[in-house]
């Protein structure tokens, strides 16, 4: 079975799993080790960084285009559901959602959002699960702000409207 491979342009929004959304900026063509490549230059304006990514790599690492408007409305449809909190280990939950965060698939890192977000009446979070939290909710962010031409801050606004709106009914007044 023959896949069509992807093929991004330049001024396209894309999504690298470990590093989110970015620009591709240039493609280009380098000799490495002898051999012509050609590569995807892509922009990560938030890291300040550059990543060049081989043309026929693309794929394998999961590079992929912006999520469609169905998957963009499953993962806001998530942010509205019950929280799944776990009773394991932080550890393993930690690398659970570190390993969904990564895998760069919108609905994954919503639940993340989600099961980690605390609305101000209940306990505190841990360092750890704050610096989570905000590593998945910056990464729905910016791939929302993409897809709606706007920008992280609004896009984030958005996400916590819908955190804020419908997490009091899953939890119990704090005392």
């Amino acid at each position: 079975m023959a896949s069509i491979a992807v093929s991004f342009d330049v001024g396209d929004y894309v999504v690298y799993p470990k590093h989110g959304v970015g620009r591709v900026i240039e493609l280009q063509n380098q000799e490495i080790a002898g051999m012509q490549l050609e590569l995807y230059v892509l922009r990560f304006e938030k890291e300040k960084m550059t990543l060049r990514v081989p043309v026929n790599k693309a794929e394998s690492v999961g590079m992929r285009k912006l999520s469609s408007d169905k998957t963009l409305r499953e993962a806001m449809e998530t942010l509205k559901g019950k929280p799944k909190v776990k009773r394991t280990m932080w550890s393993r939950r930690a690398q659970e959602y570190e390993a969904k965060i990564n895998s760069g698939d919108l609905v994954s890192i919503a639940e993340v959002t989600r099961d980690l977000f605390r609305p101000d009446d209940q306990p505190e979070q841990s360092y750890s699960e704050r610096q989570i939290f905000e590593a998945a909710s910056s990464r729905l962010a910016r791939e929302l702000a993409a897809m709606e031409k706007t920008d992280e801050k609004a896009a984030l606004g958005k996400i916590l409207d819908v955190l804020k709106t419908c997490a009091p009914q899953w939890y119990e007044k704090a005392e």
